[in-house]
């Protein structure tokens, strides 16, 4: 879901937050799904296929989410070159598993978003998979709340937002 909410609209005109390379593996990083290593890669060719394989995943949770019929061939082909594979690891008296993704091409860069966007399609309650409701927002979550019934990106950004506006129009009734 992250991934999706790599573009936004926070005041109604769309703001891409890969505009290169760089930012990508900056988001790989940040989100924990960063290759062992990288290939050398034409400049702008990871950013052009990060972007496609979003609007691939955006497609796809739309879809879904609207319980219509979806073609996973797609996405299966971009799985169909991931490389990754678990290591038990020695912790002190027990063990952890770290996951190793080698990377040679730029769809095993980019495998990691791949293979958490078909866990969501195979396993996620789709029911708590939202849009939010702010005007002009076009970002999306997985409600984790408590009662399900977060309605918002952001309570701070676009709940204030609403209950701002909800107010100005209070004040001019």
């Amino acid at each position: 879901m992250d991934f999706l909410n790599t573009i936004a609209a926070p005041a109604g005109t769309p703001i891409d937050m890969l505009g290169s390379d760089e930012d990508v593996l900056y988001w790989l990083e940040k989100a924990g799904m960063s290759p062992d290593a990288h290939p050398k890669i034409e400049r702008g060719a990871l950013l052009l296929e990060a972007r496609e394989l979003r609007e691939m995943l955006r497609t796809l949770v739309l879809k879904r989410k609207a319980g219509k019929r979806i073609d996973i061939a797609p996405l299966n082909n971009f799985l169909a070159n991931a490389i990754s594979y678990p290591q038990l690891l020695a912790e002190g008296k027990g063990f952890a598993i770290e996951r190793h993704r080698p990377a040679q091409t730029l769809r095993q860069v980019l495998s990691p978003i791949a293979e958490s966007a078909a866990d969501l399609l195979a396993t996620g309650d789709f029911d708590l998979v939202r849009p939010c409701e702010g005007k002009d927002c076009i970002l999306w979550f997985y409600d984790r709340t408590k009662s399900h019934r977060r309605r918002w990106c952001s309570m701070q950004v676009c709940g204030n937002r609403h209950k701002v506006e909800a107010f100005r129009e209070r004040q001019r009734a």
